[in-house]
């Protein structure tokens, strides 16, 4: 796969992401039980799932080099923290702080290819938002009082708004780049980084 064709598919990234955070949401919302254990089960396995899914697509579909690195290792921090929920019996002090601790380290990734992508990069907002709502999940889980049910809930409304916001990016990107609007497949793919500016 050429560079050219691999950037036309970056949008795949953004719109995968998004529907497992809507996947999850699902499960959050439709669940009775807002405890701990529910907590960890249901981020245990989205971010599994999400970091593997989401670091394979990367290395097919990202194209510029220090995207792909930095997203690659969020995904492995994510499929880690993933892990770490699913396999360590633990309650809610245990669910804030490794909610907290993955937040903080994947929403800095976020914001730093959002930021190093602006005018060039046409994700860079997409990036940058997402990490913004990262890095304010961290935070709240850092100053929550001791309340599985407003944790768990936090942690659901993050997915839902992370989710929604993905999917209409990915798809905004993919159209934004689409021949058939009177231009070349290559303009087409140069607009999007051009209207970030």
């Amino acid at each position: 796969m050429t560079a050219a064709s691999a950037r036309a598919q970056d949008w795949a990234v953004p719109v995968v992401r998004g529907a497992l955070a809507l996947a999850a949401t699902a499960a959050i919302t439709f669940s009775q039980d807002h405890s701990p254990a529910m907590g960890l089960l249901v981020f245990g396995i989205w971010a599994v799932v999400a970091g593997v899914v989401v670091g394979a697509l990367s290395l097919r579909f990202v194209a510029d080099r220090t995207t792909r690195t930095v997203t690659l290792v969020s995904a492995i921090v994510t499929a880690v923290a993933g892990l770490l929920a699913l396999t360590l019996p633990a309650g809610l002090p245990f669910f804030l702080t490794l909610v907290s601790a993955w937040a903080a380290i994947t929403g800095f990734l976020e914001l730093y290819l959002g930021l190093r992508g602006r005018g060039t990069d046409a994700g860079a907002r997409d990036r940058l938002a997402a990490g913004v709502f990262t890095a304010v999940l961290a935070v709240l889980f850092v100053l929550l009082p001791p309340d599985s049910v407003t944790a768990v809930g936090f942690f659901g409304a993050y997915l839902a708004i992370l989710g929604v916001y993905l999917v209409i990016g990915g798809l905004s990107q993919k159209w934004a780049a689409a021949p058939g609007r009177g231009e070349s497949p290559a303009a087409g793919a140069a607009t999007p980084g051009t209207e970030q500016s």
